[in-house]
């Protein structure tokens, strides 16, 4: 791992390859799981402040379930969750087109709320986890998004790569820098990464 600012990253974020796929997965990551998408401590606040807009977008289950649950909930394992439709998809999860994807960030895309979506769902498959004092990045596998990683193998697509903006909207640009000559330094082989 290597430590940037206050994150300790994973090396598979810089030598796995990830190009989401929605031809083929569908965004079934908006609703397979055990638990909604884990949610930063003021997301809820801010779903809240833009509720009237995001509504209008979502399903009629959807709103049931945040008028039952409220914009967030609290899992089984203790953590800040979106609430579900049902014990199943995300509330907020909408589908077009055979697609699923976020009544949050198609009123972002619109131009109607502030908030993109739930860091979270914005740098999947980067999950942190914290800790006192830092931050860990790691890659979570899931057998979902297989034909992602299909796809960024084809397209030689990192997953640092891939998910540049949503790194640079968590951590920014000075931070995403020193990601990269990490990435370079790694290339190069000035940073050897220890077998597995």
């Amino acid at each position: 791992m290597i430590q940037i600012g206050d994150a300790i990253v994973s090396f598979d974020i810089f030598v796995k390859k990830f190009s989401c796929d929605l031809t083929h997965c569908k965004g079934i990551c908006c609703v397979e799981g055990d638990s909604g998408a884990p949610l930063e401590k003021e997301e809820p606040d801010r779903i809240r402040a833009n509720y009237e807009q995001i509504r209008s977008y979502m399903k009629p289950e959807g709103m049931a379930a945040v008028e039952e649950q409220g914009f967030s909930v609290i899992d089984c394992e203790g953590d800040l969750v979106t609430p579900l439709m049902q014990g199943e998809a995300c509330a907020y999860a909408i589908e077009e087109n055979g697609n699923y994807w976020c009544a949050i960030e198609k009123a972002w895309s619109e131009g109607k709320c502030d908030f993109r979506k739930p860091i979270s769902c914005h740098l999947y498959p980067i999950r942190i986890t914290k800790y006192d004092g830092f931050e860990a990045l790691n890659y979570n596998r899931w057998k979902i998004c297989r034909c992602a990683c299909l796809k960024g193998e084809k397209e030689g697509m990192p997953l640092y790569r891939f998910l540049k903006q949503a790194l640079i909207d968590k951590y920014g640009e000075e931070w995403y820098e020193q990601l990269e000559y990490a990435a370079r330094e790694i290339e190069l082989g000035h940073i050897e990464i220890p077998p597995r």
